[in-house]
């Protein structure tokens, strides 16, 4: 039968959802909207009874305290307007995959593949409003085209007996299973392009060439006849080679053989993979000098990095970028995001238990009121898309979410960037071996856990591969399902520790052709049949079932004695299992479709036969800009300013919507102080709650410093990172970190004329990072790069003189390019020996000294300061990384021993931003003197105050124990620049001038205003 299920909120209660979305359509869309009120629509497409029906609605589907419910007759009544909402064919419905699941148990049946539920939202609107303005708000706020499809209807045009019948959202089955084949022999090097752009394989022509050259060598050819291929290619092997070799997946740029040079030196390099020669070299180095004291474990081999934490446990880490899908969908694409990156440390070892998300978004400024470019979302949906997505995957898995931070800047209009970081925890040893070591073996079973396949995720790994454009597939968002991850994970942990399974990896980018195909590496080949992959629904053609990207799914190798319990555990668990073949020592890749080979792949050229990139990078910098703007009026109303800039004011709004206190490991939280709203430095969790040894997680983001140095901006990343975690008790000599580099288009082409500048920009970048790193002693164990961050708009016809947007570079055919700022995100975890003494930021006493570690200079060049007066020049803060680690070390030192009673770091904003934020989230004032402060530059007091230099923190000491400081601090640069008083006032003072005296509470009240929606 064919039904339909309402339900709605009461008559006399309050619509949250609807009101949300109300005061959107006023604030983003300006629309005189003066009601909203929103139905879920439950569409039932399965063989029951009226009685079941009934049942299912009123003991499944509603709140009989709170909601009313109508089985086939609406419940919209008193509106001007109805839209309604719901998900385009083939695309996944987790709220109707839940119905489908109640109903199951409803019937105490399954129910066939062709039974159904889906749903869809109805938003009821009242207001004087046109059908051009309803079009607007469901395109433009309701609704993303990519995957969901909308009706409005008016109320004269409203049917109020039978409601607004929609057709299904039926996938066309395709009742014809077909292989197709390809003989690259016959196809020009145009032709070979050609086939590259419209199957949307990301190969360039040296790729498309190798690949042909390879299928046709005799002794290959003789190879596939024996199961039944010839030279051509099926389009599974095709679509196979081209998710392997994505520069999503194989890194091509950064494994890429390098010419690189320097003008300002006149030196040219060689670097023959800049993985391999700065972040590779880097961490074997450091862990070389460690010695007995390395605690690396696992680096660069699995999905995520392990270090030993202590004798018990060992901590598994990984951040990944969702930056592609996230500007498609944006809820969808960072729902994937945070539950992606989930299975990462959760398939790394034999399996790790986990205990912390992180979450770093780059987003051009939510304000946007300049024109958009063709196919780009409103920053401020992207804001709220993402924002809503990483908190319903990351609080739905029962995760806390510790760390994080926002970034605006213009130029990420062309694509967000959307940071996605997890940390588990696993013992030291799983089944008498080291937990961080697995491996399939031949004759083990390829099985698949966790949810369906659908069209979903198809082509994400070669779309995430290429720039953003009008053309970018609406099949490469996935969308992902926190509470099905949750129970496959629990399952997962269990089969661990039974000894289950030998080896387990994550179905990512490239789906099964990922998973499988990197398995095969272990045991040294792989069979499978995907005529035994579980569907979503029929019609997937074979190569769409290999590569399909669809979420929740993990590949496990069960030694066959062992898959009889590992069937009844998913039983019991609800877990769909399936298996799908065995692994091999065959040297092949072999794919199956009900029997037949369908792809026959050498294991050697599938993940080794990419051809090497040659690429030119010079670096010619533009000469140095010196800029002296006039003195500030008054120093007062600038601090009111920095502070409501976007990149330092608080960003409470986010971090309250995320769950930072289940699980109860968290000891410093994201928001401390006394009135717990002050922006902490870092997160401290313990990770056994019956000890007291815990995990500093922190992070550091500099893109602004690009547009000078992207060395500088590297280290200023790196050393942020550092800092942060050091201020609230994290060990520098036990800290690991993650690169994550998020990089522009750098290969020279006519859509890239500046290749050669962003290439060197990236090589600059990777050689900050091998000299801090190696500076601090913090190895990289894991790490991730995006290197197509850009969007491109064709035949708009500008000129750089008319570019109505007033963003990105105007190419010469008229075409519109947006390039992000390169960005290097650099994420740290730390042991904290003692969770006892881990330290936060906010003033906690009057009379308390506070003093100034490190050295302030006048380097303001993409300062909060000089970009809010709209300056471009100056000097880019330089990093003197071993002076800064003596501070640091001292610094943990003095943590340890509780000498100080509070530690900050200066970073956006400057020493201004530093103190006031210290002040009024302890409720406090202070009275500073600048007379005393260690500082290098003209003598300015807005240089003084707003200069961003890096390695510098705030500190405050009880005069008790300043003696013990100063002397654990000796011959480094400190300063006692001030002390904490009652009164709530943030003084400051030079040369016997006063400065500013302004209430703490009324600057808090500017830092906290622009995202207080």
């Amino acid at each position: 039968m064919l039904a339909r299920i309402e339900v709605a909120l009461k008559d006399h209660l309050r619509d949250a959802f609807g009101e949300k979305v109300l005061r959107r359509i006023r604030e983003d869309l300006y629309l005189p909207a003066q009601e909203c009120r929103t139905i879920k629509i439950y569409q039932i497409e399965a063989d029951i009874d009226q009685t079941a029906l009934e049942a299912l609605a009123k003991e499944a589907l509603h709140d009989p305290v709170t909601q009313t419910v109508a089985i086939d007759r609406p419940l919209a009544k008193d509106f001007d307007w109805l839209i309604q909402v719901g998900f385009r064919p083939g695309v996944t419905d987790n709220e109707g995959r839940v119905a489908r699941e109640a109903l199951e148990i409803l019937l105490k049946r399954e129910l066939a593949p062709q039974e159904t539920i889906y749903t869809a939202t109805q938003y009821l609107l009242k207001g004087d409003l046109s059908r051009e303005d309803c079009q607007r708000i469901a395109r433009e706020l309701l609704a993303n085209e990519l995957i969901q499809r909308w009706w409005i209807v008016s109320r004269e045009e409203f049917d109020f007996q039978k409601g607004l019948l929609t057709p299904p959202p039926k996938v066309q089955e395709e009742t014809t299973i077909k292989v197709e084949y390809f003989d690259l022999n016959l196809l020009s090097d145009e032709e070979l392009l050609r086939l590259s752009r419209e199957r949307l394989l990301a190969l360039n022509l040296q790729e498309m060439q190798t690949i042909r050259d390879f299928f046709r060598r005799p002794e290959v050819v003789a190879e596939r006849k024996r199961y039944g291929l010839d030279h051509r290619l099926t389009d599974v092997e095709l679509e196979s080679l081209a998710q392997t070799w994505s520069e999503h997946c194989k890194h091509k740029i950064f494994n890429a053989r390098i010419t690189y040079t320097d003008k300002t030196t006149g030196q040219t390099t060689v670097i023959d993979s800049l993985f391999k020669t700065y972040i590779v070299r880097a961490t074997e180095e450091i862990r070389k000098a460690k010695g007995e004291k390395d605690f690396c474990l696992s680096v660069f081999v699995d999905n995520a990095g392990v270090i030993r934490l202590n004798d018990r446990l060992s901590l598994a880490f990984k951040v990944e970028t969702h930056n592609s899908p996230s500007a498609l969908d944006p809820y969808g694409g960072a729902l994937t995001g945070i539950v992606g990156v989930n299975r990462d440390p959760f398939c790394t070892g034999k399996g790790a238990s986990l205990i912390f998300n992180t979450d770093v978004f780059c987003f051009a400024p939510p304000d946007w009121d300049r024109p958009l470019p063709p196919r780009l979302l409103h920053p401020k949906r992207i804001f709220e898309g993402v924002r809503e997505g990483v908190e319903h995957g990351g609080n739905k898995s029962g995760i806390p979410t510790v760390n994080g931070s926002i970034v605006f800047d213009d130029r990420y209009l062309g694509k967000p960037l959307v940071f996605c970081g997890t940390g588990g925890i696993m013992p030291a040893e799983v089944c008498e071996e080291p937990s961080h070591i697995k491996g399939a073996r031949p004759g083990d079973l390829v099985v698949m856990c966790g949810g369906r396949i659908g069209k979903d995720g198809i082509h994400g790994a070669t779309f995430s591969s290429e720039e953003l454009h009008e053309g970018s597939p609406a099949t490469a968002v996935q969308i992902g399902d926190p509470i099905t991850q949750k129970k496959m994970t629990d399952f997962l942990l269990l089969a661990r520790d039974e000894c289950l399974y030998t080896s387990i990896t994550d179905n990512g980018a490239g789906g099964l052709s990922s998973s499988v195909g990197e398995m095969a590496r272990e045991s040294g080949g792989a069979e499978i049949d995907l005529a035994r992959a579980p569907l979503k629904y029929a019609g997937l053609q074979p190569w769409e079932i290999l590569l399909s990207e669809a979420q929740e799914r993990i590949t496990v190798a069960v030694p066959p004695d062992k898959i009889q319990r590992f069937l009844e555990l998913a039983e019991k668990m609800q877990v769909e299992v399936t298996v799908l073949g065995q692994f091999t020592d065959s040297g092949r890749f072999h794919v199956k479709y009900d029997g037949q080979t369908v792809a026959l792949l050498d294991l050697e050229f599938l993940h080794k036969g990419v051809p090497k990139l040659e690429l030119t990078a010079v670096w010619d910098p533009p000469p140095a800009k010196d800029v002296s703007p006039p003195e500030p009026n008054s120093l007062a109303e600038l601090l009111h300013c920095i502070l409501g800039r976007l990149n330092v004011c608080s960003k409470e709004y986010v971090v309250r919507q995320y769950d930072h206190e289940v699980q109860g490991g968290s000891v410093i939280k994201p928001l401390v102080g006394i009135t717990a709203d002050g922006p902490s430095d870092a997160a401290v969790l313990r990770p056994e709650l019956d000890s007291f040894e815990g995990v500093a997680v922190a992070h550091g983001i500099c893109p602004k410093f690009s547009d000078f140095d992207t060395y500088w901006m590297a280290a200023n990343a790196i050393d942020e990172a550092i800092r942060n975690a050091v201020c609230v008790g994290g060990d520098l000599e036990h800290m690991a970190g993650l690169d994550n580099f998020c990089w522009c288009d750098p290969i020279q082409s006519e859509k890239t004329p500046d290749g050669h500048h962003k290439l060197a920009q990236l090589v600059r970048a990777n050689q900050a990072l091998y000299d801090l790193t190696t500076t601090f002693g913090v190895p990289c164990i894991s790490g991730k790069d995006s290197m197509k961050n850009d969007y491109l708009a064709a035949g708009l016809g500008l000129s750089t003189e008319d570019n109505p947007y007033q963003v990105g570079q105007v190419l010469p055919d008229g075409s519109l390019k947006i390039s992000i700022p390169p960005t290097l995100l650099f994420s740290v975890v730390a042991r904290v020996p003692d969770i006892r003494k881990a330290q936060t930021m906010e003033a906690k006493r009057p009379g308390d000294l506070v003093y100034i570690l490190g050295t302030t200079r006048e380097e303001l060049g993409g300062s909060e300061y000089f970009l809010h007066l709209g300056l471009k020049g100056g000097l880019v803060p330089h990093v003197w990384a071993q002076e800064a680690r003596q501070r640091y070390l001292a610094l943990g030192e003095a943590i340890r021993k509780q000498l100080v009673a509070s530690a900050h770091d200066c970073s956006d904003g400057g020493l201004a931003v530093a103190l006031a934020e210290c002040a009024f989230s302890g409720g406090l004032g202070m009275e500073i003197s600048l007379d005393d402060l260690p500082y290098e530059g003209k003598p300015r007091p807005d240089y003084l105050l707003f200069s961003e230099s890096a390695s510098r923190i705030v500190v405050t000491v009880s005069p008790s124990k300043v003696a013990d400081f100063e002397a654990l601090f000796a011959g480094q640069t400190v300063s006692c620049i001030g002390r904490i008083i009652e009164e709530p006032f943030l003084k400051i003072t030079w040369r016997g001038e006063d400065l500013l005296g302004e209430d703490i509470f009324s600057l808090k009240e500017s830092w906290k205003a622009p995202l207080a929606w």
